[in-house]
């Protein structure tokens, strides 16, 4: 099965205006053809989906992001989205009001989410997809906007501290949701922005989500890729980056230069190889790399995945990760 993982994309602000000047399919460039060719898709949607315009309050925050349904529902069924995470620092941004009409926009669509909802239980449940005789789970949680945590009574999302009592929590859902999964996923909104490498304590955590029965690690937040490690032939994406935005580019770090990330999963959920297309934002659209950004994102990646033992290759205009050199189990 082949799976396609991207990191965020936000349809808020400008790329909401952009909305009604081009069509659905525009956001994703040439892209498209990739996203749409794989068996699932995998996105952060950093945005709320609402037409309120009561931003939240209650908490001091400088950004504040949402995109009309319709349309932005248009643009996610271009690129026929097969689920989104919600467990990040943007979907309260219009309040509670905002988060239920998000949940209920993507539920008409059919659009499955995890992550947020309006307890714990559904923010914390992991959602399901069935494709091609595989039930593809996905966890969603974040250690952002603490504040925001769901609990029983209340809104909100799937909050989670990395830290060890943090693994432990997330853990035990993993093991809960494995025995009903084919390929099982958590998908993490984490760390501060900007930073390209992940610290120790964000390497064990991920390494006890796959230790607890997790496949995939979704790791997104920094705004800028980070390595991908290959741990007991399961792939950690430890930040996929951005990919639909309309953000001030930093000129070092290279926030509009990213992957889409294409896993070739076998039936027993291991990861046969990982294949990274490097992409490109200009004006709200996403593209594959060409020339010196192309060189400049390859070479990147390459130098930061070989830190972490990980074995990749160029293939052409990409990077191929097989699941060799594994690094040393924790004693």
């Amino acid at each position: 099965m082949k799976i396609a993982i991207a990191g965020d994309v936000m349809l808020g602000r400008l790329v909401n205006d952009y909305m009604r000047q081009v069509t659905p399919d525009y956001f994703w460039g040439d892209a498209l053809p990739l996203i749409v060719s794989a068996d699932f898709s995998l996105i952060n949607l950093e945005c709320a989906l609402t037409r309120s315009e009561t931003p939240w309050t209650r908490t001091p925050k400088v950004f504040h992001f949402r995109a009309d349904p319709a349309p932005a529902i248009a643009v996610l069924k271009a690129a026929r989205i097969g689920m989104v995470n919600l467990a990040n620092n943007h979907v309260l941004d219009f309040e509670v009001e905002g988060l239920q009409e998000t949940l209920q926009t993507l539920k008409n669509a059919g659009i499955p989410y995890c992550g947020a909802g309006m307890s714990i239980v559904e923010a914390a449940a992991p959602a399901v997809a069935e494709v091609a005789g595989m039930r593809i789970a996905v966890i969603g949680a974040t250690d952002n906007t603490p504040e925001w945590q769901a609990t029983a009574d209340t809104p909100g999302v799937n909050y989670v501290e990395i830290s060890p009592d943090g693994a432990a929590q997330l853990a035990e859902s993993v093991r809960a949701a494995r025995p009903a999964a084919d390929l099982l996923v958590v998908s993490l909104h984490w760390g501060p922005n900007m930073r390209q490498r992940p610290t120790d304590d964000f390497v064990q955590f991920a390494r006890k989500m796959i230790d607890a029965g997790a496949d995939v690690i979704h790791g997104h937040s920094a705004h800028v890729f980070q390595a991908l490690e290959i741990y007991r032939k399961k792939a950690i994406m430890f930040d996929t980056g951005d990919f639909i935005d309309d953000y001030a580019v930093e000129p070092f770090l290279r926030n509009d230069q990213g992957f889409l990330f294409e896993l070739a999963v076998a039936a027993d959920g291991s990861v046969s190889n990982v294949v990274m297309h490097p992409t490109l934002i200009d004006n709200f659209q996403v593209n594959l790399a060409r020339g010196t950004d192309r060189d400049e994102i390859l070479d990147r990646m390459t130098a930061l995945c070989a830190e972490r033992g990980t074995h990749v290759e160029r293939h052409g205009n990409r990077l191929i990760a097989f699941p060799r050199r594994e690094p040393a189990l924790q004693k």
